[in-house]
C-alpha cells in the first residue's frame, strides 16, 4: 500500500484514525501494529515472513545483550550479523554472484530474488535497537508487541525516515494526541502528497523522457536539463514521501525527526549532507563514524572513517556500482572539503557566496546523473555531453518533446520550494494569510488527489532502496 493512493487516503486511514481516537489509550499501540501489518503485508503478503522474522531475531537478541553482560558485545555482533544477512541476502545477494562471475569468468546461476520493500530501512532501525540496548541507554523491550511497533510502524516503514531507537522508545507508552498536532499532521501530508503528486512526478515525467534517450541524442542544453529536473524530481519526491510519514506521526501522536533541511541552500557538500536525508546521515554517524573515531582522531584516520562512511552509504542505496561510485564521489568532495577546512566556510562577500552556491549546485547535479543511470558507461557519457565532450550527432526529438509549458511552470514552483519561502509564509502568523494558506492547501489536496485518480500507481522513488 502506497500514502499516495486512493485506497489509503480514504479508507484505510479514516477508518484507522476512527478507531483510534475513538478506543481507548491503552489500545492505541496495538491498534498501530495491527493497521502496521495490515499496511505492509497489503503490498508484501510474502515477505511478511521476514518483517516478522527481523522483529524476533532484535527481540531475542536485545535480551541476551541486556542479559548476559559478559557476552554483551558478542551477542550484539551476532545480532547485528543476523540483521546484515537479511539485507545482503535478499539486497545483494545476486549482485555478489554476477560479479564473481564478471571477474572470475566462471559460469554461474544467478537467482532471482526479489528485494522487500523497506528492508534497508528497518533493518537499521533494528540495528539501532540492539546497538541502543547494548550502550545501556535502555533496557530491552520485555513487551515484543512494542518492539514490533517500533520496528514495523507504518509512516517510516518503507521508505523512512529511519528512526533511531533512543528517539522512538519515550514516546511508545507516551504519544499523546492534541488538536494542534493533528492539524498540523494533517497539513504536513497534505504538502507532502502535493509535493509527490504535483511537482515530482510531473518533472519526473521529463527527466524519463531525456534519460531513456541515448547520450548521443539529445543536446547539450536537454542534458543539463535532464539532470536539473531529475535532481529536483529526486528532492521532492523523497521529502514529500518524508512529509507525509512526519505528518502520519503526528496525527497519531509520534513526533519523528526532519529527514531534509532545504539541500539545495547549501554552500558546501559538507553542509548538503548535514540537510539532505537527514536520518540516514544521522545513523551513520552515531553508528559507524563516531564508534571508528569520527574527527577525534589523526587526520588520515578522520579521512579513512569518511571514506568508509560515504562508501557504505553508497552500498546502502542499492546493488549497482552506479550507488558505489556515487557514494564514492561524495565521499571525496566531504574529504577534500575537510583537508582544505572549507566545509563550514561563511563569507559575507555577495559573489563568493554564489561562487559556493555554484559549486554545490553543479556537484550534487552531476552526483544525480551517476545516481539516476542504469551504468556506469551510460553515466560517463550522459556527463560527457553536458560538457561537450560527446556530440549529440543523433538528435532524434527538439525541446518541445520533452517538456511543455506547464512542466516550465512546475519547475519554477519547483525552485522557489526548494528554498524556505513557502515555509516562512505558512509560519506567518497573520490570521487573514492563515485562512488564505489553509484555502490553499485544501485545493492543493483536491488538485493532488486528482491527479492520483489519473494514475493508478504512484510509487516513490526510495521504495526500491
Amino acid at each position: 500500500m502506497i500514502f499516495a493512493s486512493i485506497l489509503f487516503i480514504f479508507i484505510f486511514l479514516p477508518i484507522l484514525a476512527v478507531v483510534y481516537f475513538l478506543l481507548g489509550k491503552k489500545y492505541h499501540n496495538i491498534i498501530l501494529l495491527s493497521a502496521s501489518i495490515l499496511f505492509y503485508a497489503y503490498g508484501e503478503p510474502k515477505y511478511f515472513i521476514t518483517l516478522l522474522a527481523v522483529v524476533l531475531v532484535n527481540y531475542i537478541g536485545g535480551l541476551l545483550i541486556y542479559r548476559y553482560k559478559n557476552y554483551d558485545k558478542l551477542f550484539l555482533i551476532l545480532t547485528v550479523i543476523a540483521n546484515l544477512s537479511f539485507l545482503i541476502y535478499f539486497k545483494y545477494f545476486s549482485f555478489i554472484l554476477t560479479n564473481i562471475q564478471l571477474f572470475s569468468g566462471v559460469p554461474i546461476e544467478i537467482p532471482k530474488i526479489l528485494m522487500p520493500i523497506g528492508i534497508s530501512f528497518y533493518t537499521f532501525q533494528a540495528i539501532s535497537y540492539v546497538i541502543d540496548v547494548y550502550r545501556k541507554q535502555f533496557e530491552p523491550q520485555k513487551n515484543i508487541l512494542n518492539l514490533a511497533l517500533y520496528i514495523c510502524f507504518f509512516p517510516q516503514l518503507i521508505a523512512g525516515p529511519i528512526i533511531k531507537y533512543h528517539d522512538f522508545e519515550p514516546q511508545i507508552n507516551n504519544h499523546d494526541v492534541n488538536f494542534e498536532k493533528i492539524n498540523i499532521g494533517i497539513k504536513r501530508f497534505i504538502i507532502g502528497l502535493s509535493k509527490k503528486m504535483i511537482i515530482a512526478n510531473t518533472l519526473g515525467m521529463v527527466a524519463d523522457k531525456i534519460f531513456a534517450q541515448s547520450p548521443d541524442s539529445f543536446s547539450h542544453l536537454t542534458a543539463w536539463i535532464g539532470a536539473f529536473a531529475y535532481s529536483l524530481q529526486l528532492y521532492f519526491d523523497f521529502s514529500g514521501y518524508s512529509d507525509m510519514a512526519i505528518g502520519l506521526g503526528l496525527i497519531f501522536g509520534f513526533k519523528f525527526m526532519e529527514n531534509f533541511n532545504y539541500p539545495y541552500i547549501s554552500k558546501s557538500i559538507t553542509e548538503f549532507w548535514r540537510r539532505w536525508h537527514i536520518s540516514l546521515s544521522t545513523w551513520f554517524k552515531n553508528y559507524v563514524y563516531i564508534p571508528l573515531g569520527g574527527n577525534k582522531v589523526s587526520k588520515n584516520v578522520t579521512i579513512r572513517n569518511l571514506a568508509f562512511v560515504f562508501l557504505l552509504t553508497g552500498i546502502w542505496h542499492g546493488a549497482s556500482w552506479t550507488f558505489i561510485v556515487w557514494g564514492i564521489y561524495n565521499g571525496l568532495f566531504i574529504i577534500i572539503e575537510n583537508l582544505f577546512n572549507i566545509k563550514n566556510y561563511e563569507s559575507k562577500n555577495i559573489f563568493v557566496t554564489l561562487i559556493q552556491h555554484v559549486y554545490c549546485i553543479l556537484v550534487f547535479m552531476l552526483s544525480w546523473v551517476i545516481f539516476r543511470s542504469e551504468n556506469l558507461q551510460y553515466a560517463w557519457n550522459y556527463i560527457g555531453n553536458m560538457f561537450g565532450v560527446i556530440k549529440p550527432d543523433n538528435i532524434v526529438y527538439n525541446m518541445g518533446y520533452y517538456f511543455d509549458l506547464y512542466e516550465i511552470i512546475i519547475i519554477i514552483i519547483a525552485i522557489l520550494c526548494s528554498t524556505p519561502v513557502f515555509k516562512n509564509i505558512l509560519e506567518y502568523k497573520n490570521p487573514v494569510l492563515k485562512i488564505t494558506v489553509n484555502i490553499f492547501l485544501l485545493f492543493i489536496f483536491i488538485y493532488s488527489v486528482s491527479t492520483i485518480a489519473s494514475n493508478t500507481y504512484n510509487p516513490f522513488i526510495y521504495f526500491r532502496f
